[in-house]
């Protein structure tokens, strides 16, 4: 619920600086790339009619000043020419100053005397249209992992300046966006950049007034009763002197860090505010203005991390967004702008690279700055230490660089480094423990910090506090990034073990986080590392939603030799170094072999890269570079550490076929090697599983990997895996609106009717992605056709292929289907209905095929008992100008003769775009050779392909087919008459 790593308001960055202080001059307020809480661009409407006239200030200028208005006579004792100017000179006013409060972006600390323009550095983020209520459980540097696999060009991106315009085809009033990221992804200073456009009059300009209103500010006043206005006269004083509740403005309100809000939001609350001079507590005026009953014609946005998006209803939200961070090129592109050197850049750029886990944790542009200020140091100079390849080593270094930074400045030494981390790390682990990403004084005080001597690491923690105005005091922490919380937590346990002071900082503290119980603990025992890292493991694993995986990951890399060494710099370790962690990796590479979960396998593979243990990983891209993995008899862990992998490979997973790993179908052990690769086929765009031997439980499986990531898979293949009634689960995860499955393939699978009316009511929740679908060899029988009837039906329905072969269909099924496509002939491209008895229900078919808005093109009848007075209505298809067909397949159907020539009837019409023919095993005679010859010489047919092949010709009949290659209205290029010759006529 915490936008840890950001903060919302604006002069909060990677440190520990008060971003409100009191104000004898003023200064300067700005989001720091720690900062994050999401937007982006701005919301370009059009041009607006207010002109503005910014002042720019000079550079010696402060860059922030006071919001308070120098006019103090009420507009309403103006003349209407006077009122008008004095209007517009405040409306200027505000722009100016929302201007230079927003203009500077600090990395680092928020006191550095030469903040970055943002607009120097700012770097487009990637924003895609999501879906309310599509919240993952997982770790966020796991869906961080899991998203960096995909696509830029998957979805849609939008702008910022976009987010309230409709995309095409889209035909929907936006009010409210909720834009959702995880921490340090970019929401914040998107907020920053979409203010700043706004305020230089470049981007949506129709709007006249923006009001950003931080949670975490809002949060301080949480106890107070006052109206809207006052609200927005505390935070923006010059809104004394604006008419907000007048229709004269559009104004746009900025919620930014919903997830930090320790509001009620009580959104079935009965109190209804419509006038904005009503009082009432601080959660009703934000519920009500949301809900639209105050200012109903404001716009609205919301930024939240997806834990926290929910809190507002779906039902009050138009638009969600998601910031996915920086692309491929956006990532290059950032530090190209971050460091002046582009050589240097270059060499960063490159040994980011280098390391897989590194280069996917770049998405978050928070880490993009911790990396920068690190690299920049190590590789502009020579170093005798390790340039950092793992997690734990860059975080280390961030560390120690902070620490440094501490010690160029002149600060009263009243605390060693080692006294202040630890006592950060305590409360890092401590609020870690409870779950809680924001803390306040007294968290601070009983982990015997100071707040004064907590500023020092400015680079650590975050402070901000409002009481420039007297009436409102407060102050609320959290540490830059939840990763940086993670590492200090991460490193506060393994101080304690190094140092020997479990005996002496345990008892205090169990109170709180109850670290004894956590490790099992007691104040008299000594364990070892490995006893401590086996604990540390067990406990990571038994977390639901994983969010202990990086604390874990951070442990261990902590214990490394090389760490040791690092850490010295900044602190005593008693212990020597001669602990070892070969029992460490022999333990995580048992629980690789034992646990059931793919994706907790996955996060110990990354704990194994921390500890420098690739043995497995080393060995299974062997039997992967050489293409021998299907031969390979492989364990459980080996295959596991497959899966790990492919996903940290660098090439994009579009298409996942099990038989590429699996000697043999249908076998099963395929069950085995499919449970440990479902991560891998969650992050693929394309699944093949056909003869695979897929059962009851690896469908759930399947299905249950497929509903954590529904948005990724475009094909899934399941044909001939007898799954039955299984196959409801996966018709489920067609439900989630998030789904866009576009081809599902499902011969042969065993369904049945009740399948049938799963799938119906998937197609009905969610129609519009689907476009081809494979029934063909299960028994679904006329009723099972009839429920998909209502799926298909749905004008919504864009469904373009539908095979339904040998599904014991019979007329009345024919005629339930007829009449769903009539309902909607728009999409359907291609039928198959072969091995059904449809009889004369075909003549229904051939009446839809007339529908002025049916586009089918492709039309498979083979062996349906098709009479030869059913090429009648077919014949009479064909002849429509209305008939979009190409090819028809009448294959085994007793047409004989009279049928063929029935169906020339339809052949020789100008309207006729029929390309391929299929009459083999009809029946046909020389007889209906002659009528064939005799329709292609008349007319200028388009047919292209032509098969007469076991059927009863002799020489006269091939002959005058074939004489016809002479003939200038001849277009015929493959003529099949037996089995195994074929005439190409080009």
């Amino acid at each position: 619920m915490e936008d840890t790593q950001t903060s919302t308001d604006q002069e909060f960055s990677p440190g520990c600086s008060s971003v409100y202080q009191k104000r004898p001059e003023p200064e300067s307020r700005c989001v720091s790339v720690g900062s994050d809480t999401s937007m982006h661009h701005l919301v370009t409407f059009k041009s607006g009619d207010i002109k503005t006239n910014l002042s720019y200030r000079s550079e010696g200028e402060s860059s922030c000043v006071s919001m308070r208005s120098d006019a103090s006579v009420p507009l309403d004792y103006m003349g209407e020419e006077t009122e008008t100017d004095l209007r517009h000179e405040v409306l200027d006013r505000f722009r100016s100053n929302l201007l230079k409060k927003f203009e500077r972006l600090y990395e680092g600390t928020a006191t550095q005397r030469n903040p970055t323009l943002l607009n120097e550095i700012y770097t487009e983020l990637y924003i895609t249209e999501s879906e309310s209520g599509e919240i993952s459980n997982e770790h966020e540097v796991r869906q961080i992992e899991t998203q960096s696999r995909r696509a830029a060009t998957e979805d849609t991106a939008i702008k910022c300046s976009d987010i309230f315009r409709p995309l095409p085809g889209q035909d929907k009033a936006i009010r409210t966006v909720l834009t959702k990221g995880v921490a340090g992804i970019g929401k914040t200073v998107s907020v920053q950049k979409l203010i700043l456009d706004w305020a230089e009059g470049k981007e949506n300009q129709d709007v006249q007034l923006i009001f950003p209103l931080p949670f975490r500010e809002i949060n301080l006043m949480k106890d107070k009763t006052l109206s809207l206005s006052d609200l927005l006269h505390v935070f923006l004083p010059e809104t004394k002197e604006i008419k907000i509740s007048s229709d004269e403005y559009k104004v746009l309100f900025i919620f930014d860090g919903l997830d930090e809000c320790r509001l009620s939001l009580d959104f079935k609350s009965k109190v209804k505010l419509c006038n904005i001079s009503e009082s009432a507590s601080v959660d009703e005026l934000l519920m009500n203005l949301i809900v639209g009953n105050l200012l109903p014609s404001a716009l609205i946005w919301i930024t939240s991390r997806p834990a926290a998006a929910d809190l507002v209803p779906s039902e009050c939200v138009h638009r969600v967004t998601e910031v996915r961070g920086f692309t491929e090129p956006q990532k290059e592109e950032y530090f190209r702008k971050r460091i002046s050197d582009q050589s240097l850049a270059d060499r960063i750029i490159s040994h980011l690279k280098s390391s897989r886990s590194l280069y996917i944790m770049c998405h978050i542009p928070v880490f993009c700055w911790i990396s920068a200020a690190v690299l920049e140091k190590m590789l502009s100079r020579a170093e005798s230490g390790e340039i950092p390849k793992t997690l734990t080593q860059m975080y280390t270094h961030f560390l120690i660089l902070q620490t440094n930074i501490k010690h160029e400045k002149e600060y009263e030494k009243k605390l060693t480094d080692e006294d202040m981390i630890l006592k950060l790390g305590k409360v890092a682990f401590e609020q870690l423990v409870k779950g809680n990403l924001i803390f306040y004084e007294e968290d601070l005080r009983e982990c015997g910090i100071d707040v004064r001597e907590a500023s020092v690491y400015s680079g650590l923690c975050t402070q901000i506090f409002r009481e420039e105005l007297g009436l409102y005091q407060g102050k609320v922490f959290c540490f830059v990034h939840l990763s940086i919380q993670e590492h200090l937590a991460a490193l506060y346990v393994h101080i304690l073990f190094k140092n020997d002071k479990y005996r002496n900082l345990l008892e205090p503290i169990t109170k709180q986080s109850k670290l004894k119980d956590w490790f099992q603990l007691n104040s008299s025992e000594h364990v070892s590392l490995s006893e401590l890292h086996q604990r540390a493991v067990d406990e990571a694993l038994q977390s639901k939603n994983g969010h202990l995986d990086l604390f874990l990951r951070f442990l261990l890399g902590l214990s490394v030799e090389s760490h040791q060494i690092l850490l010295q710099q900044i602190m005593t370790l008693k212990r020597s170094s001669s602990d070892r962690n070969e029992k460490t990796v022999e333990y995580i590479k048992k629980k690789i072999r034992t646990i059931d979960s793919p994706e907790k396998s996955i996060n110990l593979f990354h704990c194994l890269n921390e500890l420098g243990d690739h043995s497995l990983v080393e060995e299974i891209q062997q039997y992967l570079n050489s293409r021998r993995i299907k031969e390979a008899k492989l364990s459980s862990s080996q295959w596991s550490a497959v899966a790990f992998v492919l996903l940290t490979s660098e090439e994009e997973l579009n298409e996942f076929r099990l038989d590429k790993f699996v000697k043999k179908k249908n076998e099963p052990e395929n069950m085995k090697v499919l449970q440990k690769l479902l991560p891998v086929i969650k992050e693929s765009r394309s699944v093949q599983l056909s003869y695979c031997s897929i059962t009851d439980e690896g469908c759930a499986a399947l299905a249950s990997a497929l509903r954590s990531n529904p948005s990724h898979l475009r094909e899934l293949d399941l044909s001939w895996n007898k799954i039955g009634k299984s196959v409801n689960l996966l018709f489920g995860v067609l439900q989630n609106p998030h789904c866009k499955l576009e081809k599902l393939w499902l011969r042969d699978c065993g369904i049945t009717d009740e399948g049938c009316s799963a799938l119906a009511s998937a197609l009905r929740s969610n129609p519009s992605h689907l476009r081809q679908l494979g029934l063909s060899l299960n028994e679904i029988g006329d009723l099972g056709v009839k429920y998909l009837c209502a799926g298909l039906e749905d004008p919504r329905c864009k469904l373009e292929i539908l095979w339904l072969n040998d599904c014991g269909l019979t007329d009345e099924g024919c005629a339930a289907l007829a009449s769903a496509l009539r309902s909607n002939p728009l999409h359907l491209r291609e039928l198959s209905m072969t091995g059904n008895k449809l009889g004369k229900s075909v003549n229904l078919l051939s009446d839809v095929l007339q529908h002025s808005h049916c586009n089918l093109e492709i039309l498979l009848l083979s062996y349906c008992s098709i009479p030869d007075e059913g090429c009648t209505a077919l014949a009479s298809a064909l002849r429509s100008n209305s008939s979009h067909l190409r090819e028809l397949d009448l294959y085994g159907n007793k047409l004989g003769d009279s049928g063929v020539k029935r169906l020339c009837a339809g052949l020789k019409y100008p309207h006729c775009k029929l390309e391929i023919l299929w009459l083999n095993n009809c029946g046909v005679t020389d007889e209906g050779c002659a009528a064939l010859a005799l329709t292609l010489t008349s007319n200028p047919s388009h047919l292209r392909e032509l098969d007469l092949s076991g059927n009863k010709l002799g020489k006269s009949g091939v002959k005058l087919l074939s004489d016809l290659k002479d003939d200038p209205l001849y277009k015929l290029e493959r003529f099949y008459y037996c089995r195994y010759i074929i005439i190409k006529i080009f």
